[in-house]
Parts: C-alpha cells; structure tokens; sequence
C-alpha cells in the first residue's frame, strides 16, 4: 500500500515536471494543519466592522455575510452544470438537490433576523448604512442568470421591446430590478443603482452571455425525455423555483415590515427602493422556469 502511494505521488509530480523528493523533504520542514488555519478562522471573524455602536447591528452584518457564503455555494453548484455539452442525468439532480437545500436554508434562517434584532437599535444604525442595500448582492443576480433565460428576468413591462437580436446591453437597461433603482418620473438612476453598475456591469453583461446556454433550465432541456418528464425532477425544479422566487423573498420581505412598518408611518429603504413592489412576487412575476407551471399557477404567482 505505501509503496502504490509512492509511486502515484511520483506520477503526480513528474506529470508537471516536479521533483518528487524535492515535495517529500519539504513535508519535513511543513507545519501541521489546523482546523484555524484551514477554515482561516481569524479572517473570517475579522471581517465584521460595526458602523455603529449599537450592538444589534452585528447580527445584521453576520446574517448577510452568511447569506452570501451560501449565495457562493450556489454558485458553486450551479457552475459545474454551467460547462458546453451535455451533463447526466444524475449530476444535474444531484446538483440541483444541493442548490434547492441551500436555499431551503436560506429560507428558514430569516428569522435570525424577524426575530433578532431589537426594532430601535435596527432603525438606528440602518441610518449609518444608508445608501447601501441588499439589491447590490451580486451574487444573487449571478444566480438569477445561472439558474434561467436573461428573457425571464426582464420587467413584463418591457418583453415586447426586445427583439431576438437585441444587444445585451439593451436588455440588461429592462431587467425587471432596474426599476428599483430608478426615479420611475425622470428615469433617472440612483445612486444605489449607479455604483451597483460601476462596479458589476461588466460581470453581470459577460454572466448574461456565458449563462445563456448553460443556466439550469437550458441544462433541463438537454436531459433524456424520460428524465425530464420524471415527476420528481418536474418537483425539485418547482420546488427551486417557487422557493428562490416566492418562499425566500416573501421571509425577506416579512422581516422588512417588521422593522420598517410602524406607529411612526413606513420607512424608506435604504438605497431608496420601492422596497414593496420589489420584493412582493406578486409584482415582479419573476419565475425561472415558467414552462413547468400552468397558467393558472402564473397568474396566481405569490398571491
């Protein structure tokens, strides 16, 4: 057995023109691993920087952060069904069963915050955050294009604008959460959006094209016909689905009313969003995979 070791350590290294007794005496010299050097514990526990001294405000800053190690691990998933030609059968189910629990996961946590936060440290430090917001998680719009066509994210409003030749940038102008971000009077941007787009438009244009054959539903289209027809395949992409664009963004916006509804009258979101319209499905409509719900189930969405 140590001899088999040996020998594939040796074809390891001279496969990459590496000197195999040159990594062996290095392992001499080499610490042990740790689990905090590992998971880089100190880093990682670095990286909350309070903007207040009210201390409710760490909750809100590590329940994001988490949410976007787990926006990470979706990514991750969905990336390795994101790759030209046909994937099996049962690497997309297996990939998809790990998105759908991560999300799941994000679902359940938002009462980490409903629940966890006092309501006047909230409405205190949200004022030093000001004009930041959560619809500047990138993260999330790369999901959105990985898991469907840019065609499905576009503002109802504005489907019969495009055409099937219509420039990338046209399209991303329409996308349905460009009328968060603008005066919906003077068309004008906000800063929140603006800044949004200086830093990631490049990104999110090239994620349009590079998702545009190889997001989750086109992978579903490539399946066998006994495998997309399977009612348990059908379910785990509704379940997706239904969860990422309803379940999931109707506990985001449950939180919201409860720190932003009160005696003293509504509050505005912090990147000055019409945060309802936002975020309610209702409004939006937005569904990855429309092909797999009825009419009916359309209309209805989020009601």
């Amino acid at each position: 057995m140590e001899k088999k070791i040996i020998q594939d350590l040796d074809h390891k290294f001279k496969g990459i023109g590496q000197n195999t007794l040159t990594h062996m005496q290095g392992l001499l010299y080499s610490n042990p691993l740790t689990y905090w050097d590992y998971i880089q514990v100190d880093s990682l526990l670095s990286l909350q920087k309070q903007r207040s001294t009210l201390p409710d405000e760490m909750v809100f800053i590590g329940y994001h952060q988490i949410n976007e190690l787990l926006f990470k691990m979706v990514l991750w998933e969905i990336d390795q069904l994101a790759v030209p030609g046909e994937v099996s059968a049962d690497l997309f189910i297996d990939k998809l069963g790990r998105i759908s629990r991560y999300f799941d996961m994000l679902t359940t946590s938002f009462s980490i915050m409903e629940d966890g936060m006092d309501r006047e440290q909230y409405l205190k430090f949200r004022d030093t955050l000001t004009p930041a917001s959560g619809f500047q998680s990138v993260q999330y719009r790369l999901i959105e294009f990985g898991s469907t066509n840019w065609r499905n994210l576009v503002d109802k409003r504005f489907s019969d604008v495009l055409k099937a030749d219509s420039s990338y940038d046209l399209a991303f102008e329409h996308l349905y959460w460009q009328n968060a971000g603008k005066d919906s009077r003077t068309n004008q941007k906000s800063f929140m959006l603006s800044s949004f787009e200086d830093k990631y438009k490049k990104v999110l244009i090239n994620a349009m094209k590079d998702y545009e054959k190889t997001n989750l539903w086109q992978k579903f289209v490539e399946l066998p016909q006994e495998v997309k027809q399977d009612p348990k395949v059908i379910q785990a992409m509704r379940h997706y689905d239904k969860t990422v664009n309803i379940t999931w963004v109707l506990g985001h916006y449950r939180a919201a009313i409860k720190y932003l509804e009160g005696p003293e009258g509504p509050k505005e979101a912090t990147g000055g969003s019409d945060w309802k319209k936002y975020m309610l499905p209702k409004y939006q409509r937005r569904i990855f995979f429309p092909e797999l719900w009825s009419d009916q189930e359309k209309e209805n969405w989020g009601e």
